[in-house]
């Protein structure tokens, strides 16, 4: 059903010409471009199952610019790559606490909207949010919910309490968990019951400890390593975000999804932004347009699976996806939710600190036990090794003597 709402999105706009109806259009910059976007991975839609490649769909709209895609797995590893200047993009998509942190240390260009007439379409609902109260530097791109991935094949309904889950020593190196100390410890904050963004040195260590304790129970820290993995059947336990678990669904129908409503769970919002060392801002300014126009992000969202924050987009998508509550839950189920807030860098730093100790234990145990692996066959090479040089020392006795 997902694949052919996308192919009719498509059609819909071949129909109406190369710029749909109804479509606003933001100022064309001029000349040749080249413009440098930095996304997720597996977070737009690229033409594979049927669905619109939006790139080319923009290339094509716009012969004259040429975009530049390459992708990160964490808003950490964005971020770092654009503070120390290890990289030069015009277009990114950072969670909310993050356009925060960029925000406030002066990383992100303030928009000119009147390049963004499509904004219109963006709800109420997601515009003057906590992570830029005067909306002037980020529009909303997707958002959505982290929780709890699961293969209903060997996972037992019983288990399926909370955030315990991943605890649960019965599933013993068949769990996976974040690659990122921010997902992380959130987890083990709403586990012990600590409000998310807690910044007592005390609870961070508690949260520290905790997942210290699941270390010994993880068979990877990931973060797009999960695909292959939960939908190969290599892991049968992950927490990660709902979006993306729509697509693993898609090619494993064992798997399913739950949110701790009891304890919490983190409810964000991706947002689309230019940074400051962008150099194409208009041609940015028409890329963010572009990809708010709603039978655009009808298109690219029935593939990227994630909720759309404008509803115009919804009467061009596949109904079956508006409709399910995992992708977009109850006003009830959101209450339970709650958002990142950017922390104090020396809190982060704190947190980061923290989480490397407990993957560095993790190396260093996967670094041990290769080492004895390593160690008993290198004993045993010897060993026989040594059996042979002796039997032939022996042999060549016995012949010296005869």
């Amino acid at each position: 059903m997902r694949k052919l709402v996308c192919v009719l999105a498509a059609l819909v706009l071949l129909v109406s010409g190369v710029v749909p109806a109804g479509a606003v259009e933001g100022n064309v910059p001029q000349g040749s471009i080249t413009l440098n976007v930095y996304n997720w991975g597996q977070y737009i839609a690229d033409g594979s199952d049927d669905s619109m490649d939006i790139i080319a769909e923009f290339e094509s709209r716009y012969p004259n610019i040429h975009v530049n895609y390459s992708t990160f797995d964490s808003n950490e590893i964005m971020y770092t790559k654009l503070a120390s200047g290890g990289v030069t993009v015009d277009v990114i998509f950072p969670s909310d606490y993050m356009v925060a942190r960029m925000i406030e240390e002066d990383m992100l260009l303030e928009l000119d909207f009147d390049n963004i007439p499509n904004y219109q379409y963006i709800d109420e609902d997601f515009k003057g949010m906590p992570h830029d109260p005067e909306d002037k530097y980020s529009v909303p791109y997707t958002w959505g919910t982290v929780g709890v991935i699961y293969n209903t094949k060997y996972v037992d309904e019983e288990d399926l309490i909370g955030w315990e889950l991943l605890w649960n020593e019965k599933y013993a190196d068949k769990i996976l968990m974040f690659d990122n100390s921010r997902d992380a410890f959130g987890i083990a904050s709403y586990l012990l019951g600590y409000d998310v963004n807690t910044t007592d040195e005390e609870e961070l260590r508690h949260c520290a400890d905790k997942l210290a304790e699941q270390e010994p129970l993880v068979q990877q820290y990931v973060m797009d390593q999960i695909y292959d993995l939960m939908e190969n059947e290599e892991a049968w336990i992950a927490p990660y975000y709902v979006g993306d678990y729509m697509t693993m669904a898609e090619n494993n129908e064992d798997l399913a999804f739950y949110l701790p409503e009891n304890q919490g769970f983190n409810l964000f919002v991706d947002a689309m932004c230019i940074p400051k060392c962008a150099k194409e801002k208009a041609a940015a300014e028409l890329f963010i347009n572009f990809l708010c126009e709603p039978e655009i992000a009808a298109a690219n969202m029935d593939w990227v699976g994630y909720s759309v924050p404008l509803s115009a987009a919804k009467e061009y998508m596949d109904p079956e996806l508006i409709e399910d509550p995992i992708l977009y839950p109850s006003p009830e189920v959101q209450s339970h939710g709650s958002a990142f807030a950017n922390l104090d860098p020396a809190v982060t730093r704190f947190v980061e600190g923290l989480f490397l100790e407990v993957r560095i234990r993790n190396v260093s145990n996967d670094g041990m036990q290769m080492l004895v692996r390593w160690g008993g066959i290198a004993l045993a090479v010897g060993f026989v090794a040594w059996a042979i040089i002796y039997g032939i020392g022996r042999r060549q006795k016995n012949i010296r003597k005869k």
